[in-house]
C-alpha cells in the first residue's frame, strides 16, 4: 500500500509541470497550482489509509473544499474533466477547448498557458490515469465502491479508464 500511496502522491505533483528553471507564465501557473494538487493529495493519501471508499469521500466533500479555499476574487483554481463524476466540476469555458485538444491528441499532453481577456492569464496541466487510480475509475470495480459511487454520483462518468488514459485537467487562472 506504501508504494500505491507514493505512486499517487508522485502523479498529483508531477503530472504536466514545465521543465525546472522554466521562467514563464507557464511556471507562474504551475507554482500557483502546486498549493492545490498537494491539498488534494494529502486528503486523498488520507482517505486512501482507510480504503477506496473513504478515497471517494475525500474527493467529494474534502477537494470543493480545498479549491474554494485556495480561490478568491483574483485566483480561481479547479479540475475538470471529459468525462465528469461531479457535475459540479464543469471545465470553464475557456478551459473546455484545452481539455478536448488533449483528448484528440494524446501525443500532446504538455501543460498550457493561455492569454484570457481582461488581462487574465489560464494554465492547464492533464491528469493521467495511474494504477492506482483504477481503484475508483477503472473498468472493475470493488462491489463497496460500486455502491458508493452509485450513491454520491448516481449521473457518474469516470469509469472504465485504463492506465495513461486522460482522466482530466488541473486548472488555474490567474491575473497576468
Amino acid at each position: 500500500m506504501n508504494r500505491l500511496v507514493a505512486l499517487l502522491a508522485f502523479c498529483l505533483v508531477a503530472s504536466g509541470l514545465p521543465a525546472a528553471g522554466e521562467e514563464s507564465a507557464a511556471a507562474e501557473g504551475a507554482r500557483l497550482l502546486a498549493p492545490f494538487k498537494a491539498g488534494l493529495q494529502q486528503a486523498l493519501l488520507a482517505g486512501l489509509q482507510e480504503g477506496p471508499v473513504a478515497a471517494i469521500d475525500a474527493c467529494r466533500i474534502q477537494a470543493p473544499g480545498i479549491a474554494a479555499g485556495m480561490s478568491s476574487d483574483v485566483l480561481r483554481l479547479g479540475r475538470s474533466s471529459h468525462r465528469l463524476r461531479n457535475p459540479k466540476n464543469r471545465p470553464p469555458d475557456w478551459v473546455a477547448p484545452l481539455l478536448d485538444a488533449y483528448r484528440d491528441d494524446p501525443a500532446n499532453r504538455a501543460a498550457l498557458d493561455v492569454e484570457l481577456p481582461d488581462g487574465r492569464r489560464g494554465y492547464v496541466e492533464p491528469i493521467l490515469v495511474q494504477p492506482l487510480c483504477l481503484a475508483c475509475h477503472g473498468q472493475a470495480l470493488e462491489p463497496a465502491v460500486e455502491a458508493a459511487l452509485a450513491s454520491a454520483y448516481p449521473e457518474d462518468e469516470a469509469r472504465g479508464y485504463e492506465v495513461g488514459d486522460l482522466r482530466g485537467v488541473f486548472w488555474v487562472e490567474y491575473p497576468d
